[in-house]
């Protein structure tokens, strides 16, 4: 499912335009993005959470010549599951 799909459904379900339910869906993801942005992590609660990971700094090789390359520091965003969405999928 995409965004627009998405919209579409919320669209249907809580009787608004597409175009009200893509800007919720769009100040949504945009207060998320925020707030991890700004170290802070996202709960939903029974659905799951938002983080952001921090990787160390490593040393790896270069698959074509073999050159050991230092890879600095990295962050990433992640989402962990919560119990009742692990729940819905297993019972699937």
């Amino acid at each position: 499912m995409n965004k627009k799909q998405l919209a579409g459904k919320l669209a249907k379900k809580e009787k608004l335009t597409k175009a009200q339910a893509e800007l919720i869906i769009d100040s949504t993801l945009d207060f998320i993005s925020q707030a991890l942005i700004g170290g802070d992590k996202v709960r939903l609660v029974g659905f799951g959470n938002f983080v952001v990971r921090k990787r160390k700094g490593r040393i790896g090789r270069n698959p074509q010549t073999g050159a050991r390359i230092e890879i600095g520091q990295s962050q990433a965003p992640a989402f962990v599951p919560g119990i009742n969405l692990k729940k819905l999928i297993k019972g699937k």
